[in-house]
């Protein structure tokens, strides 16, 4: 089989592509052949050793994907051969057959296609896990989110907006940001320009969010921290821009304020059943045509390399896929 690999750390242009085994199931697991593999921002940081996960070389980056189970070891009795299913790893993922423990994957509901599962599911399981388990996001509150144009910040849009908030959306330029109003954001803001406390302080009448979703980090979280209303919560959801923000613990405490952590992996890894709720919700909305996700582009697993690097560049607006195996639907 054909696996995209990183033999060495460093930036996506490292990575080549191999071949492998196929892999054989031992008891509780589960062989899939992928059909699509969803890249995110965090990718390029396991890449560079950058990442709170540090694999050793050699290892396939990749930590979401959608496909067939096409062999079950011993004592495997929740899925079975030819059931399509959808899994997140903490990586590993960019190759064509997967060996992964049967307890760690989802059978996809008819009607949510085995492209439309990779798009969604960790950036809109990472979405839906912040605004509902650790916001509390009630109807009718404001919502901003940071990095709105990027995978993870486009599905908190659309997640914000299903659950009734007011969505702001703030990108690093105006153009970016004007993109998520198709999501169903209702006011757009660059947190490029000056002032991005006092701007939001003004989009919602002097009150300040409830909700600040942050996966970019950096100079503008303490500002963003600063514009959180009475109570509100800040959540830290990544550090897309590559630096870790110091903020004050004098500014939550004046405003009752949050500042909550956000790890999808470690909740997937401790609270399974919740997880499997809120991909039911989220495979609902799906099926349903309620959920407007952005697919960048679609490339196939040899263009890995090409892949990441728009991501770690910030060249992407929205999803980015790798089509990996023939057998899809």
């Amino acid at each position: 089989m054909k696996a995209l690999l990183c033999t060495r750390l460093g930036t996506p242009d490292v990575l080549e592509v191999a071949d492998l085994p196929v892999p054989r199931p031992g008891p509780g697991q589960i062989v899939v052949e992928v059909a699509y593999v969803g890249l995110n921002f965090h990718d390029t940081l396991v890449v560079a050793g950058r990442h709170v996960v540090k694999p050793d070389p050699p290892f396939s980056p990749g930590s979401e994907y959608s496909g067939v189970v096409t062999a079950v070891g011993d004592g495997v009795e929740s899925v079975a051969v030819g059931d399509r299913v959808v899994g997140n790893e903490e990586y590993g993922c960019a190759r064509e057959f997967l060996l992964v423990r049967a307890d760690r994957v989802t059978v996809l509901p008819d009607g949510v296609s085995d492209k439309d599962a990779a798009t969604v599911l960790v950036a809109y399981a990472t979405a839906y896990h912040a605004l509902v388990q650790r916001a509390g996001l009630r109807p009718g509150e404001t919502l901003v989110v940071l990095g709105a144009a990027g995978g993870v910040g486009s599905a908190a849009v659309d997640v914000g907006r299903l659950l009734g908030a007011e969505v702001i959306a703030c990108a690093s330029s105006p153009e970016r940001a004007r993109a998520a109003l198709a999501q169903g954001a209702g006011q757009t803001l660059s947190y490029g320009e000056d002032g991005i406390k006092e701007r939001i302080k003004a989009a919602t009448a002097g009150r300040g969010a409830d909700v600040v979703f942050d996966p970019v980090g950096g100079d503008v979280a303490a500002a963003a921290v600063r514009a959180t209303a009475w109570r509100g919560r800040y959540l830290v959801v990544g550090f897309a821009s590559g630096a870790i923000p110091s903020v004050g613990l004098n500014i939550p405490m004046v405003k009752g304020a949050s500042v909550v952590g956000v790890f999808l992996g470690e909740f997937v890894r401790r609270e399974r059943d919740v997880h499997e709720g809120n991909l039911a919700r989220i495979f609902a909305w799906s099926r349903n045509g309620d959920l407007s996700p952005h697919v960048h582009a679609v490339l196939p697993l040899e263009e890995g390399a090409a892949a990441l690097t728009e991501l770690a560049t910030g060249q992407v607006r929205g999803k980015v896929l790798l089509r990996v195996g023939g057998r899809t639907a």
